[in-house]
């Protein structure tokens, strides 16, 4: 009995390749496609399905991980891959939090997406080996430490210096420090610069 699979991706050409992967193999299945994560999730929630393929940002009211979590709910034994194209590492964290089974970037592609279908439903938790790497200014991604990431992301929420202190429970001077060295790391002049170049890559994502 082939495998039921439910694509939720708003871009048309990545999901026509997810499409072809489920169609040219015997094992699955196309129970439905949609462009919006709600789509998906809603009718998982009405029609059994064995596996779901869902990216995170995607347009409308949810975004792929909350409708993830929300079909996990009603239905613990789909198995679900998430998959993007944004370094931001915290979707990895959420995923897995979640308890979804496998991750895939679509930027990275260690292994094509029909063998990390066929690992999944094997019963294999599939994740990506290293986070991916974009550079910002003069600086790769990964030179940026947690500490760094979780002050940039208040950053690129547009928070101040002490409210990201309050919010981290550090010091004002200690988020001053951290912005400094990541002005440095990039050569950007400014943190306006900063947060909204590492919106623009991805690097981390808020809202």
């Amino acid at each position: 009995m082939a495998y039921r699979v439910v694509i939720a991706e708003d871009f048309r050409m990545i999901r026509e390749i997810f499409e072809s992967a489920v169609k040219q193999s015997e094992n699955y299945v196309l129970a439905g496609t949609f462009a919006t994560a709600v789509q998906a999730a809603d009718y998982v929630r009405e029609n059994p399905a064995d596996l779901v393929l869902m990216d995170v940002l995607i347009p409308g009211s949810m975004n792929g991980l909350d409708a993830a979590a929300k079909i996990k709910e009603a239905r613990p034994e789909t198995k679900i891959i998430i998959v993007t194209s944004m370094p931001e590492f915290s979707y990895e964290n959420r995923a897995r939090e979640i308890g979804i089974e496998s991750f895939w970037h679509k930027e990275i592609q260690e292994q094509s997406i029909r063998e990390i279908m066929n690992r999944t439903m094997a019963g294999e938790s599939v994740y990506p080996e290293k986070q991916p790497s974009v550079s910002l200014g003069n600086a790769a991604s990964t030179e940026f430490t947690e500490r760094e990431i979780e002050i940039l992301r208040e950053l690129v929420a547009g928070l101040s210096n002490k409210e990201i202190a309050d919010k981290l429970c550090i010091e004002s001077s200690t988020v001053k420090m951290h912005i400094s060295n990541m002005l440095q790391k990039t050569g950007y002049r400014s943190r306006l610069e900063l947060a909204v170049q590492a919106r623009h890559y991805g690097l981390v994502i808020t809202g």
